[in-house]
Parts: structure tokens; C-alpha cells; sequence
């Protein structure tokens, strides 16, 4: 249930031998999901004592080893899912015994299951040197039989692995025949159920976690272990083949059935399947997509049903790095999208790409990948060639992660789909698929040498990304992204391992890698920029590219690539010496901060300036529910903050805008904790003109007439200058620069300064600058990260008209990128406050709305027009600014509620062309939100607050609020929207309103939609609104049934999304949920402690709120004895849904949460004494004796105990001494019976003993 694994070590598994390349048969029976393969494995012997050879291997049944065309009778194999229960009445306080029992086959890398003794008779030979197999690999293949082609000799001889370069013995096959009679790991299978409505197919589950790709086929499941492939895959040729009855009536020469499964039951089930198919449907052909190059395709002519699709992969793979999919796949062809002049300069360097997805969704797949083709190119052309001969996406259901990176392919969610008609994925969704084509690059062909030297593969990937996003979108956006990234880094970059250490457990908990995704490619991002600053035109590009060069011509050993390359070839291609860089943002953890001091020194015509930089220490936090699984698993793993960094030294710039508007920049070396620095000022111009509109108004006061063509003098003009005349002014209740403000801008001798305007710095700056030089960088300065600093400065100072008055300006200069803008409109929430500000900020952004999306001079909306992306933006986040205006008692405003439900009501959508159900999700969210505010407990306001008529808040307007919100949910039940969102927002809202007890809990209404059949994300939100409204902790059937669905549900994705569910629900029980912190806050304010023996359990609850250690044995304490916990855990341990990698996740939780008992609980059942009684005059009456007078309790405990249970007699008829056992009140007539008396041996039936 962990969806980033961990990576293991690319060290190879075995010194004793490798392997040079392997083919591989399959033949899969998609409806019973069986599976027979044959694979054939060229052993490359580094030894001639190799005697041993062991492979990855599980869930098959072997039927047949052969080496060097010699059978091997001596194979040791132990099927490893037959491990994962224990044959006792266990539970979860046995859960050390099954990790036990299975602690092979979780270890990274796994144990090899699959032990192959040579004959005695096997000799293993040295090479000829003058033999063909001496000068290439190819040719020992040949010579041991293997059907390789010779068209391929010269593709394969240069990829040869560095193993296969000193070939020094003889290599040998290994034939392996295999059977697998029921899938349960490695393949998913979708929609094969009668009761699955979706078309037909399956694919290859990620393979990059260890032991998954031998699930289906032995090999060697390593990382590093990379051949050549050649890949064989039968199966049925239409959907109507693949359900075809005849095939069931005989499975392993037997009529019986499938699995065990009388025929006639299962074709009974076929006949309903087929029944829900049309026979357009089943007429529909199954594609094979799988890694390498479709050689051939061919009729089985055995069975004519059937087909063998078989691909060669020349370029070496490991078995991580392979995948298929079956299914009735449509083709795109995706480079239709190349623009001509690329496909010229490419000319056969163009690379063929490929889109797959099920029926229906041909049109969604060409609007979603539009932007690959245009991609492919961009890497080509600046990176190199694609290492690969095509590049083929599939898209498919129920899939977790969203994208399985394999080689030739990606398998994608079909979550990832989304029509023209949507608009918020965009950004999101093209950054994901590109980010799966670079991995081709930087992922596939290369990987990590070391496990820490996964930040290297997962920074250039994502560094290749955003330089072709900033491409497509514009630097605008991607210099927004960027600034956006690096807050976030510097916020989180706190108390956590280096980029460096934190490759080593990527796989411990999915923040783990996010934090790597972010921040690698940032440290990446930055080093380009200083490659820049110091001459090399093509920056890291240049050394990028070497890297993908040289481990095509092989000098990248493996194709693995560490840390120590990668910062040699960095100094060798930029010619500068990078220890220190290396040392501070790779091998070192955290995000410098600066606090920057400044002052003109007119004297000297100096700017003086003074730059201290701090290193934050770790603060102490309370803990969240949502990271508390993190936290614990941190904990457990020993994984610890990094070295904290004396100090961070390397170059900045400094740009100062000067008086005559001129930027200069100023090369700064930050060597020390506080650098003094004095910058040459070198304009003369002594007084500043802020904007037009403040020169117009200074001339016209001195009456004198304004000519704007005159150059008297310097003006600096730019954004943000509308809404300018007086009536505007009148209008908007605008505010303006006082004179004394005024009089101090005149007197200042610069604009405004930029600390680190190049961006070379992951950090924080503060700067004591005035106020008005952040309006002059917001106005004047074309970069949108200055931009977007300004707007966070005014964000964060106190509420005033005039700043917002300034934020509204910029929301309504479309100029500015949209980012900015919407960043302005949630500003002005701030300065929505009644009293002296008179709601000026909610007024501001209600004539914004007004402006751009109502009728003149009326509130009502016009139809909704989403032709411009920008102003889409800004229409989505105004109302998202107005949910959040609270008043003095933090309740939402009646004019804000009323805003947000006109144009919830109101919304017209009839003549756009674009869907509006995220914008109604944006309004349904924020009506909710607004209606759920009310005073804190305890204030002022509590007692006198009332639902008055003209407060408008009356049970009236609550009622038509609700059945708006219910409207919505209703039509999308008919008329389903986007991922179902406005249902999911419906839900939502109705948790939102429950806590705040605007209405009554209704759980029925939230359960009906977790039954199976609903859409996943829709079935995940209803648990997780469940969850919030702590509905788990008042309900056992519901913590039951989740339990039940979380350990039984055929989908790996809502598998994986319901534990961490569960993690969520630990945490709030650990922790304690925000109602309880809030009521017990409140109960300390008013109430008086009388005694101190309620100090330790404060001292209990408060470290349960900040320590991992008291979170954990509170949380202890409250599952202690929560049965259904315990029974629900343990069931979906033991399930046959789960992979070896959620085994793993349920087991460590429960050795967090429960104690280790080495015992177990046995129930034996003893025979039952019969009596007889007298019923009548001729019959007597035979009944069982229902209890005992025997004591069950075991024992003292001893090195060794035995027990042997006692079995009473009964004497019959003739003095026989016979054994009866019989079922209850069973009657029967007898002329006589006796019936012994009970011995102190005598136990009841199903009496359970513990050992």
C-alpha cells in the first residue's frame, strides 16, 4: 500500500554469474487468470565452480528445470504466498510469528525462492577465443540454441553490459516451465467480473519494487541485473474469445471445471457476463502493449482463438523495467501532433509515439497527450537521442501509482484522461506524462548506482520537465512554479535528512520521495543558473546530455550513475570547482534564511548594506494526524534530521533599481555568517515621480499645465495603473499615498532592491524595505517572482485601505499573470473587516466579480464564458476569497453567504463550450464553509447569537443554502460531472455542516456510497468523511466494513488510498481529534485545577500532541481493546487480495500498536455424553450433554508444553467401551443406555486453550 517503494542497491545479486539475455513465454487465461510460461535464461558463468544457480521466483508452480539441455532433478523451491498465514486461530498480537515466517521475502533485495542445483554432470567450458561466442555475446547465444536474428547482431552488440564484455566461460541456458494456476501479484485484471461493467483488460502492477517481477516469471529481480529481452504473450484474440464457454469444460484434463469450480456454475456466470456484453463488444480485438518492439503477431494454430504477440528488446533491462498490458485497446498515433519543421530537422532521428486507451476515450487521449509529441522532440533535440526505438503510453483503470515508468512504455491511469471541455488538470496532468517520457531518459536507460543517489536521477528527470514546461506555458508560469517550489522546500526542508540521505528511504512513506521531487530538481535548477552566471551558455544541459552520451557508448558502467559521476562531470563541463556546492545542498540539509539591512549613504554614494543569515533549528510541533504514520515510521527508522549548516556560502546577485529607472546588478560572495558589503550608487537623480497619476496631481496643485510628452524628467510607469480617474476613485472607495509618504518617496535615492534576482538561492529573504518600494516592484519589475514577492509582503502586513487598494488593482490589471492576480484577490481577505475598514476588502472583491462576470450595474452573473484560462482563474478564486471573510466573532458575513449562493442558484452554463464542475465545486465548498462559521466557544457573542430575520441568517435561508448544494448532488447522479466532483464536494459539504451542527449526522446518507460498484474516488471520499465525522470510533459495523473492503477490494489504487485512510484514523486517535483540543482549550480557560493529580495526565496529553513516543501509547491504550479492530486487521493481513508489500504495511502497524504473544489459541472439540430419559411408555429419548464440570486452564508454562487431550468413554450395550460423537438433541430409541459420569477431564465443546 506504500505507492513509492523503496529502491534496492543496483549492486549485482550474484558474484558467481550473469545474465547476458532471457526469453520469456507467457500464456495467460485472462478470465481464469492462470498462466503457463516457459523461460529460457542465458547464464553467463563468472566461475567454473558455479554449481548453484538461485533466481526470484513466486506464486508459480515448477514444472521442469533444464540446463545446458540437461534436466535438474535437485530444485529447491517453497511457493512464498503459501507462507503468509499462520495454521492456527491467530491474531494481530501473533503478527511477529508471520513476519517471521515471510521476513525473506520482505528484506530489500528479497531472498531467491528459487534454488537450482546443477547435474553433477554439468560442466561448465571455457570460451574458444577464436569462436564467434568469444567476440560477441549474440554468438553464444547462437550457439546454444537461442532464436536470435541476425538483423539484430549490430543493435545488441553495442549494448553490450560490461559483464558481457569479458566473457570468459561458455554460457549456458537454464529452461524453466512454470505454471501459475491463480494470479494473485503482478497482473491486474479489470473487468473480468460479471459484475464489472467496464471493458475487459489487464497489465503489468509496478514492477520497481523488489520481488514483484518474479510474480510472474523467475529471474533475477534486481535493479542492476539487466539484459536483453525477448518476450513471448499468448492470449485470447477478442473479448468474446476470452469468455468463450467451450474453453471451461476441460482445465488440466478434467471436466470438473476451473479452479475447482464446478462447470456448470461457472458458465452459468459466463452466460450473465456475456449477457451485460454486447456483441459489438465481444467482437472487440485484444492488443498487446508490452515493453520492446512488436516483431510479429501470429495465429495460434492449435487454438484458433488465440494469438502470440512477440516483442524484442535489444537495449539491456532489468525485469523491473518490463511491462505489458492486454486489453481492447484503440490506437492513436500520436505524432500526428509533430509540427512539420520538427519533423524535418528530426528526419528519421523522429522518434514513432503511441497512445493507447479503452474504447470511448480516443478523443480525452488526444487532448491530454497533445503537448508529448512537441515533448520527444524538445528532449531529442537538447538532450539526445531517445535511447529507445518508440515510446508507447497506455492508459488503464484502477492502476497505483498513476504512471508505471517501464521501458518503451508507460502504463498510465485513466484518472489522468480528461476531455477539452475541462480545464483544471492542464497543468497538473502535462507535467505528469512529460515527467514519464523523461523518465525514459533519466529512470529507465539510467539508474541510480546507490539507493542515496536516487535524488540524481529523480532531479534530472524532473529538471528535463519543467525546462520543456517553461517552453509550452511561458516563463511566467514556470518562474511561478518555481517560487511557489522553493517556499514550500524552504518550509519543509526543517529537521529533515539531506537530498542525499533521503534516496535511502524513499519507499518508507510517500512524503519521503515527494519531498524529493521537490527538492532535487530545485538544487538542479540552481546549479544551472550559476553554470549561467559564470559562462556556459547551455548550462546543465551540456552536462545532461554527456551523461545520457556517454552510457549509450557504455562508459556509464550499467547505466548506473552516482553521485560522485555526476559532480565530476558537472566540474569538468563547467569549469568550476563544486565541493562546496555539493557539500551544502546535496550531502547537507536545510534552506538558509537572511535578514537584510540597507541604507543610502549619500556621503559616500553607497548603498551600505548588511546580510546576516540563521539557521533555523528544528522547532518543536504538535503532531498531525495526517503525517502521523510518517512520523511514526521516521521514528522507528531512526531517520534524523541532517547536519545543521554553520553557514551557506556561493554567490548572489544583488539588483538595485536606480533613480533614473536603470537596473544594475551587483555580484556579491556570501562567505560568512554576516557579510557587510557597500554597492556605487550611480544614478544622479535626486527626486522620484511614483506613477502618472501622482504626477498629474503635482502638477496640476501648482498650477501648472502637464504636457506627457515632455522628458524633463524621469517617469517610471508600468502595471497596474488603472482604475485612475476620480470616478473610479469615488467609485471603488480606493485609497491613496498620504503627503508625508509622498514627501519620503521623494527623498529616497532608489527604487527599490532585489536580493538574489537571478534565483540562485533555495532560501528566505527579509528585508527592512519600505512599503512602497514592494508597490514599485510590484508595478515596475517585469519578473513574476518579484512580482509575487511584493504581493507576499503585503500580504502579511496588517489590514489598510490602502493596501487594498493596491491588491485590487493588480486583480484587475489583466496584464498581470494570473498567478499574481489570484494571489492579490486572496490578499484582500485581510482587509475584509468590519469597524474602521467597513468590509472594504469583501467590497473590493464584489465589485471585482461584478466587474468582469455580472451584467452592468447588477449582481446577476452572466453566462458563464471560459474561453480566457486566465480570467477563469480569477472568477474560481474570487469566491474562494469571499468564504473566507469571517467578522470580529469569526462568522461568515449574511452579504458573503448571500454572494455565494445567488451565483451558486443563478449559474448559466448553457453556452459555454468548457465545463463548469469545478467552479460549481469552488462554490459549493465555500458556501459550505461560510455557513459552517459561527463564533469560537466561550466568546462574547455566544450568548446573544440568534438566528434573527435581519441578520437574514433564519432557518429559510439555511434550508435553500442545503437543497442548492442537495440539487447539485442529485443532477450529478444522473448526470455524472468530472470524477464525480460535484458528489465528492456534496459529501464534503456535508461533513463540514454535520461538525458544525448545522445539520444532524446522517451516516446512511454517506454509506450507500461505499458499496462496491461506485467509482473509487468517490467511494474513498464517502470513508473519509466518515472518518471526520468520527463516525468510526461511534460504529463498529462501519470500521467493519472498511476493514473488510480495504483487505478484499480487487483494486491495488483504492487499496492503497484506504490505508492511508487508516493512517489518518490511527492519527486522530492518537493524537486526539481538533474538537477535543478545542473543547479541552476552552474547558483549561474557564475552569480552575483544585487538584494537582491532574498534572501528570496533562503531562500525558500534552505528550500525546507533541511526541511520536506519547502518541504511540496513547494510541495503544485506545485500540487496546477495540475487538473489531483487531478482527479487521487481521483478516485483511491474511487476505489473498494483498501483495507481499501491504503485508508488510499492516504488519508494521500492528507491531506499533500491539503487543508480541508468542502463544496460541487452540480449540479442541471432545466427543458429547449422550443421556437417555423415559418419553413414553415404549421410547426413550437421546440427548447431548451440553456442558461439563472439567477446568480448561492450562498448566504452569514449562520449556516444552504438551497437550494431549483426554477422551471420555461411554459404556453401550454388552459392557463395549465405544466413542460416540453426535450433534445436539438428536433423538433416537433405544431399549438401553448408560451413560458415564463426568471425570475432572471432561471439557465442553470448542473449549479454546491458550499456549
Amino acid at each position: 500500500m506504500t505507492s513509492i517503494p523503496e529502491l534496492q542497491s543496483p549492486q549485482l545479486p550474484s558474484p558467481t554469474f550473469s545474465v547476458s539475455h532471457q526469453k520469456l513465454e507467457l500464456d495467460i487465461d485472462l478470465l481464469t487468470r492462470r498462466l503457463k510460461g516457459r523461460t529460457e535464461i542465458l547464464i553467463n558463468p563468472h566461475s567454473k565452480d558455479l554449481k548453484t544457480v538461485r533466481l526470484n521466483c513466486r506464486q508459480s508452480d515448477i514444472r521442469r528445470v533444464t540446463a545446458g539441455n540437461k534436466h535438474c532433478p535437485n530444485v529447491v523451491y517453497e511457493e512464498p504466498y503459501s507462507k503468509t498465514t499462520l495454521r492456527w486461530d491467530a491474531g494481530v498480537h501473533q503478527h511477529h510469528l508471520l513476519r517471521r515466517k515471510i521476513e525473506g521475502q520482505l528484506k530489500n533485495p528479497p531472498e531467491e525462492e528459487l534454488v537450482i542445483n546443477l547435474p553433477k554432470s554439468f560442466k561448465i567450458e571455457d570460451v574458444d577465443p577464436f569462436s564467434i561466442a568469444a567476440s560477441t555475446p549474440l554468438g553464444a547465444r547462437s550457439s546454444v540454441g537461442l532464436n536470435s536474428k541476425e538483423d539484430h547482431l549490430g543493435e545488441a552488440s553495442s549494448a553490450r553490459t560490461a559483464v558481457e564484455q569479458d566473457l570468459r566461460y561458455k554460457p549456458f541456458p537454464i529452461v524453466i516451465d512454470f505454471e501459475i494456476s491463480q494470479i494473485r501479484d503482478g497482473i491486474q485484471f479489470v473487468g473480468w467480473e460479471s459484475e464489472d461493467l467496464r471493458y475487459p483488460h489487464a497489465y503489468t502492477k509496478s514492477f520497481s519494487a523488489p520481488g514483484k517481477a518474479c510474480c510472474l516469471f523467475p529471474c533475477i529481480d534486481s535493479l542492476a541485473a539487466r539484459c536483453t529481452w525477448e518476450i513471448s504473450i499468448k492470449c485470447s484474440k477478442t473479448i468474446g474469445d476470452a469468455l468463450s464457454p467451450p474453453r471451461l469444460n476441460m482445465v488440466n484434463g478434467t471436466g470438473s471445471g476451473v479452479n475447482g469450480v464446478h462447470k456448470d456454475i461457472v458458465n452459468s456466470a459466463l452466460d450473465s457476463f456475456q449477457s451485460n456484453m454486447s456483441a459489438e463488444d465481444q467482437a472487440l480485438e485484444l492488443v498487446v502493449i508490452c515493453t520492446g518492439d512488436l516483431t510479429d503477431e501470429v495465429d495460434d494454430h492449435a487454438v484458433p482463438t488465440k494469438k502470440t504477440s512477440i516483442f524484442s528488446c535489444t537495449s539491456p533491462l532489468s525485469a523491473q523495467q518490463l511491462g505489458f498490458a492486454i486489453g481492447p485497446f484503440e490506437h492513436v498515433d500520436l505524432a500526428e501532433f509533430r509540427d512539420g519543421a520538427e519533423d524535418d530537422k528530426l528526419g528519421q532521428n523522429a522518434v514513432p509515439l503511441h497512445g493507447f486507451c479503452l474504447p470511448g476515450r480516443t478523443e480525452d487521449l488526444r487532448n491530454t497527450c497533445l503537448p508529448m509529441a512537441k515533448a520527444i522532440d524538445f528532449f531529442t533535440l537538447e538532450y539526445g537521442s531517445y535511447p529507445f526505438s518508440n515510446y508507447k503510453l497506455c492508459f488503464v483503470d484502477d492502476i497505483s501509482p498513476e504512471i508505471i515508468h517501464t521501458g518503451f512504455l508507460s502504463i498510465c491511469s485513466n484518472n489522468l484522461l480528461f476531455p477539452a471541455d475541462i480545464i483544471e488538470p492542464l497543468e497538473r496532468t502535462s507535467r505528469q506524462l512529460i515527467h514519464a517520457l523523461a523518465s525514459q531518459w533519466m529512470g529507465v536507460s539510467v539508474i541510480p548506482k546507490e539507493p542515496t543517489d536516487t535524488w540524481v536521477v529523480v532531479g534530472i528527470a524532473f529538471f528535463m520537465t519543467d525546462a520543456f514546461l517553461r517552453k509550452l506555458f511561458g516563463k511566467n508560469d514556470y518562474g511561478f512554479r518555481q517560487k511557489q517550489t522553493m517556499d514550500r522546500v524552504v518550509d519543509l526542508d526543517v529537521g529533515r535528512p539531506s537530498i542525499y540521505d533521503t534516496g535511502a528511504v524513499a519507499g518508507l512513506d510517500p512524503f519521503e520521495a515527494k519531498f524529493l521531487e521537490l527538492k532535487a530538481p530545485l538544487v538542479l535548477s540552481i546549479l544551472d543558473r550559476r553554470f549561467t552566471k559564470t559562462g556556459s551558455a547551455s548550462g546543465l544541459s551540456r552536462t545532461i546530455s554527456r551523461v545520457f552520451m556517454n552510457a549509450t557508448v557504455g562508459d556509464l558502467a550499467n547505466g548506473a550513475i552516482s553521485t560522485a559521476y555526476f559532480a565530476k562531470t558537472c566540474e569538468k563541463l563547467g569549469h568550476a570547482k563544486l565541493e562546496s556546492f555539493f557539500a551544502q545542498w546535496v550531502y547537507g540539509a536545510g534552506c538558509p534564511r537572511f535578514r537584510v539591512a540597507q541604507k543610502f549613504n549619500k556621503k559616500k554614494n553607497v548603498v551600505e548594506m548588511l546580510i546576516t543569515q540563521i539557521q533555523v533549528e528544528p522547532p518543536d510541533r504538535d503532531l498531525e494526524s495526517h503525517t502521523f504514520m510518517r512520523d511514526v515510521s521516521e521514528e522507528v527508522h531512526n531517520i534524523y534530521a541532517g547536519p545543521l549548516q554553520p553557514v551557506f556560502t556561493g554567490p548572489m546577485t544583488i539588483c538595485i533599481h536606480e533613480a533614473d529607472g536603470s537596473p544594475y546588478e551587483h555580484l556579491i560572495e556570501i562567505k560568512e555568517a554576516v557579510t557587510k558589503v557597500d554597492i556605487n550608487y550611480n544614478t544622479k537623480y535626486k527626486r522620484l515621480k511614483r506613477s502618472k497619476r501622482q504626477k498629474e496631481r503635482i502638477v496640476t496643485a501648482g498650477g501648472v499645465d502637464y504636457n506627457p510628452d515632455a522628458n524633463d524628467d524621469v517617469l517610471l510607469y508600468c502595471l497596474g495603473d488603472v482604475l485612475q480617474s476620480e470616478e473610479e476613485i469615488q467609485q471603488w472607495r480606493l485609497a491613496d499615498w498620504s503627503k508625508e509618504a509622498e514627501e519620503q518617496m521623494s527623498q529616497e535615492s532608489y527604487e527599490w532592491i532585489r536580493m538574489d534576482s537571478n534565483f540562485e538561492w533555495i532560501c528566505r529573504i527579509q528585508m527592512t524595505m519600505a512599503g512602497y518600494m514592494y508597490l514599485s516592484q510590484l508595478q515596475q519589475d517585469k519578473d513574476v517572482v518579484a512580482q509575487y514577492e511584493s504581493v507576499q509582503f503585503m500580504a502579511a502586513q496588517n489590514h489598510h485601505p490602502l493596501i487594498s487598494t493596491i491588491m485590487l488593482r493588480t486583480l484587475m490589471d489583466p496584464r498581470y499573470f494570473h498567478g499574481i492576480r489570484t494571489a492579490a484577490a486572496a490578499a484582500l481577505v485581510k482587509h475584509a473587516k468590519e469597524g474602521d475598514m467597513d468590509w472594504l476588502g469583501l467590497f473590493h472583491l464584489e465589485k471585482a466579480f461584478q466587474y468582469f462576470f455580472c451584467y452592468n450595474d447588477s449582481p446577476m452573473p452572466r453566462p458563464n464564458d471560459f474561453s480566457d484560462r486566465a480570467a477563469y482563474f480569477i472568477q474560481c478564486e474570487i469566491p474562494k476569497a469571499i468564504a473566507k471573510v469571517r467578522d470580529a466573532y469569526g462568522r461568515s458575513p449574511i452579504r458573503a453567504r448571500t454572494f455565494l449562493l445567488d451565483k451558486l442558484k443563478f449559474n448559466d452554463n448553457s453556452d459555454n463550450e468548457f465545463s463548469d464542475c469545478h467552479y460549481l465545486a469552488t462554490l459549493i465548498e465555500g458556501l459550505s464553509e461560510a455557513m459552517a462559521s459561527k463564533p469560537p466557544l466561550g466568546s462574547d457573542s455566544e450568548n446573544d447569537f440568534t438566528f434573527a430575520e435581519n441578520d437574514g441568517d433564519d432557518i429559510r435561508f439555511q434550508n435553500s443554502c442545503l437543497e442548492e448544494i442537495d440539487r447539485y448532488r442529485r443532477a450529478d447522479e444522473w448526470f455524472p460531472s468530472f470524477h464525480n466532483i460535484l458528489s465528492c464536494t456534496a459529501l464534503n459539504s456535508t461533513r463540514i455542516l454535520s461538525r458544525a451542527g448545522i445539520i444532524s449526522p446522517n451516516p446512511s446518507h454517506l454509506i450507500q456510497y461505499t458499496r462496491d460498484g461506485t467509482a473509487d474516488d468517490l467511494r474513498l471520499n464517502a470513508f473519509s468523511n466518515l472518518f471526520d465525522m468520527g463516525l468510526l470510533n461511534k460504529s463498529h459495523a462501519v470500521l467493519r466494513w472498511f476493514l473488510y473492503a480495504m483487505g478484499t477490494d480487487p483494486s491495488p489504487y483504492f487499496r492503497n488510498q484506504a490505508f492511508h485512510l487508516l493512517g489518518k484514523y490511527l492519527g486522530t486517535l492518537a493524537i486526539g481529534s481538533t474538537a477535543d483540543k478545542e473543547a479541552e482549550q476552552q474547558q483549561q480557560d474557564s475552569l480552575i485545577i483544585e487538584q494537582e493529580s491532574s498534572t501528570d495526565a496533562r503531562k500525558a496529553d500534552l505528550a500525546r500532541r507533541t511526541t511520536v513516543a506519547g502518541a504511540l501509547a496513547a494510541l495503544r491504550e485506545e485500540v487496546k481493546d477495540n475487538d473489531t479492530l483487531k478482527r479487521g486487521l487481521w483478516t485483511a493481513i491474511t487476505s489473498p487480495a494483498l501483495s507481499f508489500a501491504e503485508i508488510k504495511d499492516l504488519l508494521d502497524l500492528c507491531a506499533q500498536l500491539y503487543k508480541e504473544e508468542s502463544s496460541m489459541l487452540l480449540k479442541l472439540k471432545y466427543p458429547r455424553y449422550w443421556q437417555c430419559r423415559k418419553v413414553g411408555r415404549d421410547s426413550h429419548q437421546t440427548f447431548a450433554q451440553t456442558s461439563s464440570s472439567s477446568s480448561s486452564s492450562p498448566s504452569a508454562p514449562s520449556s516444552a508444553t504438551t497437550i494431549t487431550p483426554q477422551y471420555p468413554t461411554s459404556v453401550g450395550v454388552g459392557g463395549q467401551e465405544r466413542r460416540r460423537s453426535r450433534s445436539n438433541n438428536r433423538k433416537c430409541s433405544h431399549n438401553h443406555l448408560s451413560h458415564a459420569p463426568a471425570t475432572d477431564t471432561d471439557t465442553a465443546i470448542g473449549e479454546e486453550i491458550t499456549v
